[in-house]
């Protein structure tokens, strides 16, 4: 399938797409209509790599974006992928131009650990 134009565009986190693939996978099972390939491939990756409901990332990300180092799509970043440790936030946040201080990290993964 080729894409011809793009209509719109917007950030989406993991969880929100679980839930979306699989309201798609109910629908395609209802009708009976066959799951492509891809279709299949991405539901499962979604339910592999989400590791936590949508309301409680959509929670995490609006409790990040209030914090001073924090860009959008860092905040998405991090709401995605849960860091557990200070090494792993610290790979997030190796393209930016500043470093954060431990106390900076301590508080974004204090964060996350409670909207884990």
């Amino acid at each position: 399938m080729k894409v011809k134009r793009i209509v719109s565009e917007e950030r989406m986190l993991l969880p929100e797409l679980r839930e979306t693939l699989l309201a798609v996978e109910a629908a395609r099972l209802e009708s009976g209509e066959e799951m492509s390939y891809e279709l299949r491939k991405s539901i499962e990756h979604a339910n592999q790599l989400s590791k936590t409901s949508s309301e409680r990332a959509c929670a995490l990300v609006d409790e990040l974006l209030k914090l001073e180092k924090m860009k959008e799509e860092i905040a998405y970043r991090i709401a995605n992928l849960m860091p557990r440790t200070r090494d792993e936030l610290r790979a997030i946040y190796a393209k930016e131009r500043f470093n954060l201080t431990t106390e900076e990290l301590d508080e974004i993964l204090d964060l996350v650990m409670t909207h884990f």
